[in-house]
């Protein structure tokens, strides 16, 4: 076990890079063309074992303005979901890169017809929502896998290797921290802040980001209780979009919410995120345990990107208060190619989501809980049905 420099127990596993076999492709559809859609398109152009055949948008026009621009060719295009998964009997799996409010219904539709489905974050807007997509898929056979890219990140990785390696001791407390200064997502337009579309703000954007960040490195404990705030002054602000005032009557979700949450285990959580606040950040990430501390340095999103080193605290000898610095691992950055590659893989191989909704579903009934929770004003108790 690591001493005081530590560093020997976190020792990088390289993994030699898979020979890709061409001979038969993986047929993609991607359902909702707006710019998520791109960083899908663009790592799925990548990979020469795949075939992306079809499209769909409710938008007329978008889908196929987006494959021209891509350069996707033979792509048939369809005005809905419903439309693809009729027509394309072949399908292997399907990107769902709609609306937040749209998530559960297209995935939902995508597994009953057969198909492995990689959706986008956050889950679904409510977790009742969830709870049915779970069934779907339970039904169904086929994966679901819920695209939580910063899990690619090997610094990220780093961090759960920290806590699974006993270096922490018993985990009780997990801060989060990080978020916008001024950070609201309106440059391509108002889906995201609108209730209709949007469902949720901050708490399930970059909040989910964090909870997972977290969750994941202690092994995703059963939430049992939360008691949640949310707010939105920045948003229902016309003063925060000096060419677009209008933005404000739209804005129906939450630009700032904070929580404080009891886990299993005896782990608490105290949550907070933005989109905007008269702040830097709220701090940084820490994970409290009995043995050391790891503080996580401050982002805006928890994307995977660091800039700074994790850091664990811990005390030796008896007496002794030291600390070390996690050599930042280089990485190329290129999380959203990992995560669409490793949902290809699992369609080719028969495998597993990479990241299952049996673990994001604890994500989502504390996302819900703490909207909640805001609107009663008191803490409650989340239950979960069982699927």
């Amino acid at each position: 076990m690591a001493k005081e420099t530590g560093l020997d127990a976190f020792e990088k596993v390289f993994e030699e890079e898979k020979v890709v076999d061409t001979s038969k492709k993986v047929k993609i559809g991607i359902i909702g063309t707006g710019w998520i859609a791109e960083s899908h398109i663009v790592q799925y152009l990548k990979m020469e074992d795949v075939e992306v055949v079809a499209m769909a948008d409710i938008v007329p026009g978008k889908a196929a303005k987006f494959a021209e621009k891509y350069g996707v060719e033979n792509c048939r295009i369809y005005n809905s979901d419903e439309e693809l998964l009729a027509a394309e009997k072949d399908l292997d799996g399907v990107s769902i890169c709609t609306y937040n409010s749209q998530h559960a219904p297209c995935a939902i539709r995508a597994l009953d017809a057969g198909v492995n489905v990689m959706l986008e974050k956050p889950f679904t807007g409510t977790l009742e929502e969830a709870i049915e997509t779970m069934k779907a898929e339970k039904r169904s056979g086929k994966i679901l896998t819920i695209g939580f890219q910063p899990r690619m990140s090997a610094n990220m990785q780093m961090i759960k290797k920290i806590v699974e390696s006993g270096e922490l001791g018993k985990i009780y407390y997990l801060q989060a921290g990080g978020g916008r200064r001024r950070g609201i997502p309106t440059p391509f337009g108002t889906t995201f802040i609108e209730k209709e579309t949007g469902v949720i703000g901050a708490v399930g954007d970059i909040g989910a980001y964090s909870l997972d960040m977290l969750l994941n490195a202690v092994g995703y404990p059963k939430p049992l209780t939360v008691s949640g705030y949310t707010s939105a002054f920045f948003g229902t602000n016309p003063g925060y979009y000096p060419t677009h005032p209008e933005y404000a009557e739209k804005f129906g979700v939450d630009d700032f919410a904070a929580a404080f949450v009891r886990l299993e285990n005896d782990i608490i959580l105290d949550f907070r995120i933005s989109w905007a606040m008269n702040m830097d950040t709220s701090g940084d990430a820490l994970i409290l345990g009995t043995e050391g501390g790891l503080k996580i340095p401050s982002t805006n999103c928890w994307n995977g990107s660091f800039d700074k080193p994790l850091t664990v605290y811990k005390t030796v000898g008896g007496d002794r208060e030291v600390e070390y610095t996690i050599p930042m691992i280089k990485d190329d950055g290129d999380f959203f190619y990992k995560k669409i590659r490793s949902f290809v893989d699992a369609i080719k191989e028969g495998g597993k989501a990479t990241v299952p909704s049996s673990e994001i579903i604890y994500n989502q009934a504390i996302i819900n809980g703490i909207i909640t929770s805001a609107e009663l004003g008191k803490e409650i108790e989340i239950e979960i049905p069982e699927v």
